[in-house]
């Protein structure tokens, strides 16, 4: 297509800096819970309205990291939604962008039916900014030529800056390593643009035309492109023109005025597991509908040692909300006697947790909702934000086990967020840190930190060692510091000696892992000695286990869980 003419877009002077979060008192939101009648309201200051609120739109072309160019761009204080690249304009237009994001994508844009660039976007006029796939999408489709690479760039590259006047260069410094990850190469740039960087293979490593429109060859969202985020923080502020006026308290406000208008006079039942995921869900709803929320904590049978009380003392404690306890451990097992497939494991106990909730809905009467504490890397893994250009990895029981046919509406109040945002949210809702800081447990809970049958024997096995793993992690100080860190029962058994005597006993894997959002995660090198006493805990103090062995594999090529 023609290369549209374009407007030059403001950029932000020196003075500007971002507005902080979580700025608003709690109380106002106590407050906000007792209104009768009305729209959720806090200070004048604090507040964008929905009308005034900037937003840049990602659009994802299949990158597995593609949540990523997100949280970025919201580190910045700026609201941004990531649409598959085939989303209509139609959904687009009601954003009122400030600019786009073309992620990357496992295709090739000269391979036949290769996803593609609305044509609404650029004819929008407003700013875009390739990455990787996305570089060669606006490069075929204004003008220019992608071709194969003859030679592959994965990994670490260094980016020398060609044109240092740029202001998506600013505070940049004229190399720095980047991440690369691509097989194509851009042979001829689209007419008007020039190249910008370069790295030692990538000649045309960020492209520019001068109107807004901006190409990288690499990844700034990753850890590994360690001033990634500078290039994206200059793209929505001195770009598109982006303020920074996305913040938690704006994010709590919103959604206490959504839940309110959407739950009306309504029942909501809302399922909680002692996850920072669960409280702060129910916390908001409690908040926005008071009463009209009833709490449900549903003992599958598949939790960890000591949960069940502690979990429920908690919410007694702080929540004040009306709960309801239902013990369907046997409900649970039953049903997933004799299954060994992961997948099928967690749709069986998807499925489950929503009879449950429909079953205990009659009880309480007239029920709507159901809410849960689904979080965008569920949605991403599981569906890849609904885009036919990426590739599925696991189903997650929130988005994949849910029945066809339900009878109550979900209500997904942190759907949108990250997990680092859902705590953010947490401790602005002044919810104690116990409940803000616990390390993410599974839906389906032990079920799949058992490899195999789930039984009642393993089931007490995996509980023993993994109140260890955690006792210890918890002594030595490391918890807050990992993202998971637990106990799996392996399906293997191998010959041991204790004392006198032969054994033939399972093998305990112990997996703890580091990560920001566990869209990628490495292993933690966790102390020998603490490895050492965890070992000697568990082989000594679990009957039935004789071996103990620590995974060091990082995410990629693994997941965290096993299953």
């Amino acid at each position: 297509m023609d290369k549209a003419k374009r407007k030059s877009k403001p950029t932000l002077n020196e003075s500007h800096r971002v507005a902080t979060s979580g700025d608003i008192e709690v109380s106002t939101y106590l407050e906000i819970a007792k209104e009768i009648g009305g729209e959720p309201s806090v200070s004048p200051k604090e507040v964008i309205p929905s009308a005034e609120r900037e937003a840049i739109v990602v659009i994802d072309f299949g990158s597995q990291y593609s949540m990523l160019i997100a949280r970025r761009v919201r580190e910045c204080q700026v609201y941004c939604e990531l649409l598959p690249y085939d989303t209509p304009w139609e959904k687009i237009a009601p954003l009122n962008p400030k600019g786009f994001i073309f992620s990357g994508g496992p295709g090739s844009v000269y391979e036949p039916d290769a996803p593609l660039a609305l044509a609404d976007i650029y004819e929008s006029q407003l700013p875009i900014l390739g990455i990787c796939y996305g570089m060669q999408v606006l490069t075929k489709q204004l003008g220019g030529q992608v071709t194969p690479g003859i030679k592959h760039e994965y990994g670490h590259a260094i980016l020398h800056l060609s044109d240092v006047d740029s202001p998506i260069f600013t505070d940049l410094p004229s190399s720095s390593p980047v991440w690369m990850s691509h097989a194509d190469r851009i042979e001829e740039m689209p007419p008007g643009f020039t190249a910008l960087a370069y790295t030692e293979n990538s000649p045309f490593a960020i492209i520019g035309n001068g109107e807004g429109i901006f190409g990288l060859q690499f990844h700034p969202e990753v850890a590994h492109t360690p001033e990634g985020k500078t290039i994206l923080r200059n793209f929505v502020y001195r770009v598109c023109g982006c303020k920074g006026n996305w913040t938690i308290g704006n994010f709590i406000n919103d959604n206490l005025s959504k839940i309110k208008k959407q739950v009306g006079s309504g029942k909501v039942i809302s399922a909680l597991s002692g996850g920072v995921d669960s409280s702060v869900v129910a916390t908001l709803i409690h908040r926005a509908i008071g009463d009209q929320l009833t709490c449900i904590f549903v003992n599958h049978g598949l939790l960890r040692r000591e949960e069940v009380e502690r979990t429920f003392n908690v919410f007694q404690l702080n929540l004040g909300m009306n709960i309801v306890y239902v013990d369907a451990s046997q409900r649970f097992l039953s049903r997933l006697k004799g299954i060994t497939d992961p997948e099928m494991k967690r749709k069986i106990i998807g499925e489950e947790f929503i009879s449950v909730f429909e079953e205990e809905a009659k009880k309480i009467g007239k029920v709507d909702f159901l809410a849960q504490g689904t979080l965008y890397p569920d949605v991403i893994e599981s569906a890849s934000s609904g885009s036919q250009a990426s590739a599925k990895i696991k189903t997650h029981h929130n988005v994949g086990g849910l029945p066809a046919k339900m009878i109550l509406q979900l209500i997904e109040p942190v759907r949108d967020l990250f997990k680092d945002e859902v705590r953010q949210v947490g401790l602005a809702l002044d919810l104690p840190e116990e409940m803000v800081w616990r390390q993410p447990f599974p839906g389906p809970g032990l079920a799949i930190r058992i490899i195999g049958e789930v039984t009642e024997e393993k089931l007490e096995i995996l509980r023993g060692a993994d109140f260890i793993v955690m006792n210890e992690i918890k002594k030595a100080k490391l918890y807050r510091q990992l993202w998971q860190s637990f106990a799996i029962l392996t399906d293997v058994k191998s010959v041991g000696v204790m004392g006198d005597y032969r054994t033939y006993g399972y093998l305990v894997a112990i997996r703890a892992v580091t990560s920001e959002d566990a869209m990628t995660a490495d292993w933690a090198r966790l102390p020998y000695d603490l490895l050492a006493r965890i070992s000697n805990r568990i082989v000594n103090e679990v009957p039935g286990v004789n071996r103990v062995v620590y995974d060091i594999t990082s995410k990629p090529p693994s997941t965290i869980e096993w299953e």
